[in-house]
């Protein structure tokens, strides 16, 4: 069965171009040319993964409030943002909202079916994960690889697929410091390294958001991050 795609994006031209593209590439795509159109439709019904422009018409700031809605609806649903707006601000504001990727309109199709693939993917891994009893404890954490759900002291933390990746990468070798190179392998991604410390403070914030004092995620300056052992 195709994988189902919802694709938002005010250009009808553009929106047509890509929806001709992703159909041939084999997927099954619901296009919206509009905010509340877009909202009407998916809160019945979520997509499999989402690809959003920020701007939206007389919306400007419409791809964001609609990547706002979609990650309440959920934290797995890979979200990815592409818009012409190439500002790191932007692109911040889109990674804190909850985007899994930003790319911008000057992306090859090619490259941008290959970061679609990338993300299914990760979503796949989950579900081919050995068995639910397979959880990767480390002291307050616990990570289910098959549920692709993330606890802390007991608490869920709403971590989407590329921040539970990123986590799931650093967890499995504490004390362990891993460059950008090698968090992008293991959490399927290309992205630059202010996409990286991006995600790796909304994910800080989660965590913080539970337990005031965590700091399990350490910052090694020049090098990368590690999951700090427990002491």
């Amino acid at each position: 069965m195709a994988r189902r795609i919802a694709l938002v994006e005010d250009d009808s031209t553009i929106r047509q171009n890509y929806v001709d593209a992703l159909t041939r590439a084999g997927y099954e795509v619901a296009a919206f040319g509009d905010r509340a159109g877009a909202s009407r439709a998916l809160s019945t019904r979520l997509p499999e993964l989402a690809i959003i422009d920020i701007g939206l018409g007389a919306d400007i700031d419409g791809g964001f409030e609609l990547c706002r809605e979609l990650r309440g609806a959920s934290s797995r649903l890979p979200i990815i943002f592409l818009s012409a707006r190439d500002s790191d601000f932007d692109i911040v504001s889109g990674l804190r909202l909850g985007a899994d990727d930003y790319l911008t309109k000057d992306v090859s199709l090619p490259h941008l079916l290959a970061r679609i693939a990338a993300l299914f993917r990760r979503v796949d891994a989950a579900d081919q994960a050995p068995a639910a009893s397979d959880v990767l404890h480390r002291g307050p954490l616990a990570l289910d690889a098959q549920r692709m759900a993330a606890q802390w002291r007991g608490k869920p933390v709403p971590l989407t697929v590329t921040e539970f990746w990123m986590v799931h990468s650093l967890a499995r070798h504490p004390g362990h410091v891993k460059d950008r190179d090698q968090l992008m392998r293991d959490a399927e991604m290309v992205v630059d390294d202010g996409t990286i410390t991006s995600h790796v403070k909304r994910i800080r914030k989660k965590f913080l958001a539970l337990d005031e004092a965590f700091a399990a995620i350490e910052t090694v300056y020049g090098m990368g991050y590690r999951w700090r052992e427990a002491e």
